[in-house]
């Protein structure tokens, strides 16, 4: 920063000097022309004219001086401006560095203040010390912060840290009433601001603002639709996934990886998905049998039949992937009946899932797959399925390997091949 000032400050000078220097030049160069001297009884005494005056005369007597000089100012007039705006950014970089330094030490006194409050059998000199050092906006800023950071580290903890946040939640909703300023926070009209409001009161467990982050659900803004979804499971507590029967926008697979991530972290009760298989929103829908297949509820088997014959093959793919996933043999007729009415992409995720649970009952429709198809993943897959069924697979496609009627070397010998699998 100081080379930055020296090298401005040198052109400043440079800038300066040239314009002092510029009529003795000019004088010097007049001198060295030669000089008509008028006759002695023409001399005529002029007064000595000033250098303001002198300066107006150039400019209108020499149009090429008269452009140096303009182009002199037009830099002058610049430096000027360059060196008033570094001015300004040394002092807004001054601000800011004193403005962070504050917050950092401010962080530090609230987080032992927090510590001696928590632990301190009577605390009541403590919260005290709390709200003088909190009075101003801004500092009341950094405490909510704190508390806030403090609740999420507390967030998984059972037991001794349920008291921890009791205390917490006391001193932030009655002693110092930082729940007023979360409240104006969703209210804003900020977007941002909103979010940091629905966290602040999920976090606090303070179900005040319900109402507003409801209508939020329906927000055009994907980030605010968010936060008010993951606000809602937190603070609805007869119903946290409530919210799904109203979603209007798609819920988008961030959205779906956000709501997961929730309930295994804060271990929320897992609610019957089957519930959502028969929304109208179609990813609702798709979100639905993903969370059956991560939690492992056969008892959904008549909902995932119902998508099987949804009219979206999108929710009739993933249906078909839960299936194997889960091993829901029930679905064997369903799956068989369906392959001939379906495109290539579900009709190999098909086989892939009869590969998954592999059942005697399906050798013959996966032998008329690989006989029928022409297509090489298919009748590579069909064979892998029948392989997985032991001794009977393995015989069924040593025998299909023989046969003369079409040629099957290739595939099945792939198959067979234990170096590639």
């Amino acid at each position: 920063m100081k080379t930055v000032i020296i090298k401005y400050t040198q052109r400043i000078v440079f800038v300066l000097l040239l314009l002092f220097c510029l009529p003795k030049i000019q004088q010097h160069i007049a001198a060295q022309q030669p000089s008509q001297q008028p006759p002695q009884s023409e001399v005529i005494r002029v007064q000595p004219k000033s250098p303001v005056e002198r300066w107006l005369e150039v400019f209108e007597d020499n149009e090429y001086v008269r452009m140096i000089r303009i182009l002199l100012v037009v830099i002058t007039l610049t430096i000027i401006c360059m060196v008033v705006l570094l001015i300004w950014i040394l002092i807004t970089r001054n601000r800011t560095m004193t403005k962070e330094i504050e917050t950092q030490r401010l962080m530090e006194v609230f987080e032992g203040l927090l510590f001696d409050y928590l632990t301190a059998e009577y605390n009541e000199p403590v919260f005290r010390k709390i709200a003088r050092t909190a009075k101003s906006r801004a500092n009341r800023e950094i405490l909510i912060n704190q508390i806030h950071e403090l609740s999420k580290s507390m967030a998984m903890g059972v037991g001794g840290n349920e008291k921890v946040r009791e205390q917490l939640k006391y001193l932030y909703t009655q002693q110092l009433h930082l729940d007023q300023d979360s409240l104006k926070k969703v209210y804003n009209p900020k977007w941002h601001i909103q979010v940091k409001g629905f966290r602040e009161l999920a976090f606090m467990d303070i179900t005040d603002a319900n109402n507003k982050i409801r209508q939020t659900l329906k927000s055009k803004n994907d980030i605010l639709r968010m936060e008010a979804q993951l606000a809602m499971i937190r603070l609805n507590k007869d119903d946290p996934f409530g919210f799904l029967d109203h979603l209007v926008h798609p819920f988008t697979l961030w959205e779906q990886l956000n709501v997961y991530e929730l309930i295994a972290i804060h271990n929320l009760p897992v609610p019957q998905f089957s519930r959502w298989t028969s929304s109208e929103n179609k990813t609702v829908v798709i979100f639905a049998l993903r969370m059956i297949q991560v939690f492992k509820q056969k008892q959904a088997v008549p909902q995932i039949i119902e998508c099987l014959r949804h009219y979206d093959k999108d929710i009739r793919k993933v249906a078909i992937y839960v299936c194997g996933e889960i091993q829901l043999r029930e679905t064997f007729m369903h799956l068989k009946h369906m392959y001939k009415n379906e495109d290539y992409e579900n009709c190999l995720e098909i086989v892939l899932a009869l590969g998954k649970m592999p059942d005697e009952s399906m050798l013959g429709f996966l032998k008329l797959v690989l006989d029928k198809e022409d297509d090489v993943v298919l009748q590579i897959e069909a064979a892998k399925a029948i392989s997985k069924m032991g001794e009977v697979g393995i015989a069924a496609l040593v025998k299909l390997m023989k046969s003369e009627y079409k040629n099957y070397q290739i595939i099945i010998r792939h198959v067979l091949d234990k170096r590639i699998f």
